[in-house]
């Protein structure tokens, strides 16, 4: 049960739901938990399985209005981030992209708290960051005093 306000989900827009789905699921470890239709448009919801403790989704909207019209809301730095366990993660996820061809920021081992980094567009020129010992994650739970496995 909701008992405060949270962060819930980011929104963005695709031009192609299915095509947009295809590629988080090759991409990132996220699935589709919801699908909805209505007279707009189709949205899905994009989120880790099983993520029940705090949730957070990737809400994708296609509105058949701009079907086909790509509009990239998260570029050129404006990202979504995911943290990856190992360096190698980064490296795979990357030469995926490169097969995609969309690679948009090579591998690169940046200053501390950046750490080793890439970065994809979605079908719509929207940036997917993926970091390796960027510590968000940790260092969150840290600072909350949450259980440290998930």
């Amino acid at each position: 049960m909701l008992t405060r306000a949270r962060w819930t989900h980011v929104a963005i827009p695709s031009s192609d739901l299915e095509r947009t789905i295809e590629f988080y699921g090759k991409v990132t470890p996220l699935v589709v938990v919801h699908r909805r239709e209505d007279d707009d448009g189709k949205t899905v919801w994009l989120s880790n399985p099983d993520q029940v403790e705090d949730p957070f989704v990737l809400v994708v909207a296609m509105f058949y209005a701009g079907q086909g019209t790509p509009q990239p809301t998260l570029a050129p730095f404006a990202h979504i981030g995911i943290e990856v366990p190992r360096r190698e993660d980064v490296d795979a996820v990357a030469a995926i992209g490169q097969e995609l061809g969309c690679l948009a920021w090579p591998p690169s081992d940046m200053p501390d708290p950046i750490g080793y980094i890439c970065a994809l567009k979605d079908p719509d020129g929207n940036m997917i960051e993926f970091s390796h010992n960027q510590k968000v994650f940790d260092t969150i739970r840290s600072l909350w005093g949450a259980r440290a496995d998930a």
